[in-house]
């Protein structure tokens, strides 16, 4: 088999200062990572506990390691923090498993990626500009707002995509198959192209993709390279038909030269042929389960049920980013506690709302409107003996596994997600058979609506009538459901995700 190499922003393990000035490394967060792990490798977590349901929220291996599957795969990630830059330049090469590092079995280059070209490229590009494109995010009579800054960010952008290409560039073997990984990386396929035509590559989008209408708010030549940038690549995988049909949607009406086949699911644009496949992306269940049964697990299902009592539990897991829709799915409680007074001190909603991306204004307002929300809902309703919501705001995944099983309503309510595996997590440890309330954007809902509670996560109204409607679901229609949720969850586990991806380069 071919040598395979994977290209992300984030890697396997992570690194921070211990107090002594030694460096600490832990299991990198993430779902990507999580994704991954079952086919390249990732080392056990020594760390803290880490989130569940980040952006494309999986986690597939859930923590525990993986033996690599993948022959001769090399791992090439960006080094996040000041921590993993230094570890980078103490490895030969960047190569932190010949550093003596446990890279859980698979060979990973961290790229040692200057702090502000890595800040922009992340923060300004990636993170504050496609990821608010691709999910719909922006208020548009207010921003975007492109201007001569963004042609310097812009710059930082290409610099650390080539940075990822030179690398993959220099270690691919020939006739080598690389994947590339989501939006941080778009550029990289066409990059790599140039520099190794031998190679064959696979990009994968791990979040929506706008329709052109919205797409069109980029700067023309911006929309243009980055659809050049992953049209180098000989497949372009997404999650779900939407996405996938949205990317054609773009291509067809917004560059100029491009060639759209849709019965042959192809785009043809400077001479080469890019295939366009969609990869659903599930969950190990055998994995998650085993890591469900572990001690401090059950541990914090013991605390959690003597918290909530006898009452019935909605939990939400969710980072606290724009586009999970945190602050309407609280409204929606409240609204429940409002028109249906009957379940006050009958439920308990537990809100799992880990911080996310800080360091960007937008972020911090969103969390301090989620963390206000919150507060006005247990000052309007809370009593000596019933709090109705708990909210979770430091990372806990054993906590967040022991929610799952407990839940007897699960809400996944996001203004748009890729897939969002919380909704796919849930089902599959749930020891109540939970009914699952699910927006029609998440990506998931193209496989889970026939048996979720399907709302339109702007309407809170609705949402609250079918939080309503869940908790008072017999508890034996509840677990029939459930038990084909969490079927469909486990059908395209990420080995398989992952190994289909790498046969269509086939």
């Amino acid at each position: 088999m071919s040598q395979v190499l994977v290209a992300s922003n984030r890697g396997p393990v992570s690194f921070s200062l211990s107090e002594d000035g030694t460096l600490a490394m832990r299991r990198g967060g993430g779902g990507l990572v999580s994704g991954l792990a079952g086919v390249i490798g990732a080392p056990r977590d020594p760390g803290p506990p880490r989130p569940v349901g980040a952006v494309h929220a999986a986690h597939g291996v859930a923590g525990d390691g993986v033996p690599a599957t993948a022959p001769d795969a090399l791992w090439v990630c960006a080094g996040l923090s000041d921590a993993d830059r230094t570890a980078a330049r103490g490895a030969p090469d960047g190569r932190l498993d010949l550093a003596g590092f446990d890279t859980g079995g698979a060979a990973v280059r961290m790229l040692d990626i200057p702090a502000g070209t890595f800040h922009r490229a992340y923060n300004a590009v990636a993170n504050s500009t496609l990821w608010f494109v691709h999910h719909l995010l922006y208020d548009t009579p207010r921003s975007p707002h492109f201007d001569a800054r963004t042609r310097r960010d812009w710059q930082s952008y290409e610099a650390y995509n080539a940075a990822f290409a030179d690398a993959l560039a220099r270690d691919a073997a020939s006739g080598a198959k690389a994947a590339i990984q989501d939006y941080h990386l778009s550029l990289a396929p066409q990059m790599l192209r140039e520099r190794r035509p031998d190679v064959k590559i696979v990009h994968f989008s791990h979040t929506p993709w706008a329709p052109p209408e919205y797409y069109g708010l980029l700067p023309d030549d911006i929309g243009q390279q980055i659809l050049h940038g992953i049209l180098g690549a000989d497949h372009a995988g997404f999650l779900t038909e939407r996405w996938a049909g949205a990317f054609l949607d773009c291509c067809e009406r917004l560059l100029p030269g491009a060639r759209v086949d849709r019965a042959a699911r192809t785009v043809t644009c400077g001479g080469h042929v890019t295939r366009i496949g969609v990869h659903a992306l599930g969950v190990d269940a055998a994995a998650l389960r085993e890591r469900a049964a572990e001690q401090d697990v059950t541990e914090r299902a013991r605390a959690l049920a003597e918290q909530v009592g006898d009452r019935q539990l909605i939990v939400r897991i969710d980072r606290t980013e724009l586009s999970k829709n945190i602050v309407r799915g609280l409204a929606a409680y409240r609204e429940l506690l409002v028109n249906h007074p009957e379940w006050r001190g009958r439920v308990v909603h537990l809100a799992f709302a880990y911080p996310s991306r800080y360091d960007l204004a937008e972020y911090r307002d969103y969390t301090a409107a989620v963390e206000r929300t919150a507060a006005q809902i247990t000052a309007e309703f809370g009593t000596p003996d019933w709090d109705p919501l708990i909210v979770q705001v430091n990372d806990d995944y054993p906590r967040s596994l022991a929610a799952y099983g407990l839940a007897d309503v699960l809400l996944v309510n996001p203004i748009r997600d890729g897939m969002n595996l919380v909704a796919k997590e849930g089902p599959v440890l749930s020891r109540r058979g939970c009914a699952l309330v699910l927006s029609r954007e998440a990506g998931a809902a193209a496989e889970l609506a026939g048996d979720a509670l399907v709302v339109n996560p702007y309407d809170v109204s609705q949402t609250s009538e079918a939080l309503h409607q869940a908790l008072l679901m017999p508890r034996a229609r509840r677990a029939e459901r459930c038990g084909r949720l969490a079927a469909a969850a486990t059908a395209l586990p990420p080995q398989r995700w992952f190994a289909d991806q790498l046969a269509a380069l086939d």
